[in-house]
């Protein structure tokens, strides 16, 4: 989805390369909603072109992708490594550095071929020690530390690498899109990578340069990407702002708002990050399956991912998004106020209280959308009233239980392992739902060779209870001057996917 947005868009700040099944805690300060989007004409002497292509980064700040801040470091370093597997714009796990792999009978033991002729940008060939030492400073990561928490061992033997499990997971390629550095040059500023470019320094400053023996054979947009430099996030928008460079990415919909002006093209990408309605299913009356599908029946998603997040997010009725295949599209229903009346009723719910819909402050798009779900609730014949608290007494609420309701935001892996949503015990299953099908149903999609039957089983099942409700997932967004780049597919973990049929324009002369 591309989009030309004009002065005063709110930008917020990039968030795009964070994994992991975690619930965000949001930055001190609070943002305002998005102001409306207006076409810009282009101008009667045509798109005002750069003479060359840069980036915001943080000098003296490392460039390690496993290391280094959010942002824009991750957004430079996004050129430099490359991981055994990619994530596609739907979400699905393609083969990188990796050739081939096989796995066990219990899908708990993977073997990993590595792709022939790979050679880091300083001309030495990639090996399986390079591969395990990253990926077992991964493991201990504060970045990836949660997602591949299932992993038990890495091991390396020649150009196959060997990973253990503590359990099944036929989805394990989708977790490891690492990047991978050169063993041994991870201390550097700028460690040793596969990627297309790759650090160089002068006295004029920092810039990437065009890997000539990158592997894939692709040509490269440009052959020199300049590197400006950007302390904070103040600093980075100014510089996009006054065209010293011509790429960022943003949460749109996330805190921390800030301005740009300018004609501004807006590519989005789907993402993991699930905003969904969490219950206490441990309270009366939401003990009740019948008054949570009732509930469920009255949210119009569509709505809100187009209206509250100005379409920067896709309706979800299942915790995995509309752009996986996984997704069971045959298992959804169209919102209506008839389908939530009869829904309802159907309930026997009989109203003795109001329900508390919890939400937090620093975030003004979720506290929109909550106040939109308790009036239509409401008006429905489930009175809920919003509590609106700060991140730290919002959690601690949670914790403690004391909520009927609440608005949640959660960045699930790319494998769609929900446990930590669903299993007892689970470090966002706030409302305490235990419920032995549906601990059987994650172990058997866990295990699943086809995934996509399990995981309509499994989503048949919260369909039928909803110890939560699903609202959409959230995209997020690459921003780049106008008319500079033409080509462009971005994915939530690399705003430079599919690098070779970008088109960058400059400046001619």
């Amino acid at each position: 989805m591309k989009r030309r947005l004009r002065v005063f868009l709110a930008l917020l700040l990039p968030a795009l390369l964070l994994t992991g099944c975690w619930q965000e805690e949001p930055p001190e300060e609070i943002n305002n909603m998005l102001p409306p989007v207006t076409e810009e004409p282009a101008g009667e002497e045509g798109p005002l072109l750069p003479e060359r292509f840069a980036l915001p980064y943080m000098p003296g700040r490392t460039l390690d992708p496993i290391a280094c801040a959010d942002g824009m470091q991750q957004v430079a370093a996004s050129l430099m490594y490359e991981g055994l597997f990619r994530l596609d714009g739907s979400l699905e796990p393609q083969l990188g550095l990796c050739l081939s792999y096989t796995h066990d009978d219990t899908a708990s033991r993977y073997t990993f071929a590595l792709r022939p002729g790979v050679l880091f940008s300083d001309g030495s060939a990639l090996t399986g020690r390079d591969v395990k030492a990253a990926l077992d400073r991964a493991r201990e990561s504060d970045r990836y530390r949660s997602r591949l928490s299932g992993i038990t061992s890495v091991s390396a033997n020649g150009d196959t690498v060997t990973v253990a499990l503590n359990g099944p997971n036929t989805g394990l390629p989708a977790l490891l899109d690492v990047p991978i550095v050169k063993s041994g040059t991870q201390d550097a500023a700028a460690p040793i990578g596969t990627g297309p470019y790759f650090y160089a320094e002068e006295e004029t400053g920092a810039y990437l340069v065009a890997n000539q023996s990158w592997w894939r054979g692709e040509s490269q947009p440009v052959d020199r990407i300049a590197l400006v430099e950007a302390s904070d996030a103040d600093a980075m928008l100014y510089r996009f702002s006054s065209h010293e460079v011509q790429l960022i990415t943003a949460d749109l919909t996330g805190v921390q708002a800030v301005s740009t002006t300018g004609s501004v093209d807006c590519l989005d990408a789907e993402s993991t990050l699930l905003q969904y309605v969490g219950c206490n299913t441990s309270r009366a009356p939401l003990d009740s399956p019948s008054l949570r599908r009732a509930l469920s029946a009255g949210i119009d998603r569509a709505n809100i991912a187009s209206a509250f997040l100005s379409g920067h997010g896709t309706a979800a009725a299942f915790p995995v998004s509309p752009a996986s295949s996984l997704y069971p599209a045959d298992l959804e229903e169209a919102y209506s106020v008839d389908g939530f009346s009869t829904a309802l009723t159907a309930s026997g719910y009989v109203p003795e209280r109001s329900l508390t819909l919890l939400v937090n402050e620093e975030n003004g798009f979720k506290r929109a959308i909550a106040d939109h779900l308790a009036e239509l609730w409401t008006q429905g014949g489930v009175p809920v009233e919003v509590r609106v608290l700060p991140w730290e007494e919002y959690t601690a609420a949670l914790a403690a239980g004391d909520f009927d309701l609440y608005y949640g935001e959660a960045r699930l892996s790319a494998d769609w392992d929900l446990s930590c949503l669903l299993a007892p015990g689970g470090a966002l299953n706030y409302g305490h739902w235990s419920d032995p099908e549906t601990s059987r149903l994650l172990e058997e999609f866990a295990a699943a060779e086809d995934r996509g039957a399990a995981m309509r089983d499994l989503c048949a099942r919260l369909k039928d209870q909803m110890p939560f409700l699903p609202v959409c997932f959230k995209s997020t967004s690459v921003l780049t001057q106008a008319d500079v780049a033409e080509g462009m597919a971005p994915t939530a973990a690399e705003p430079f996917y599919d690098l070779g049929k970008w088109t960058i324009r400059l400046k001619e002369g």
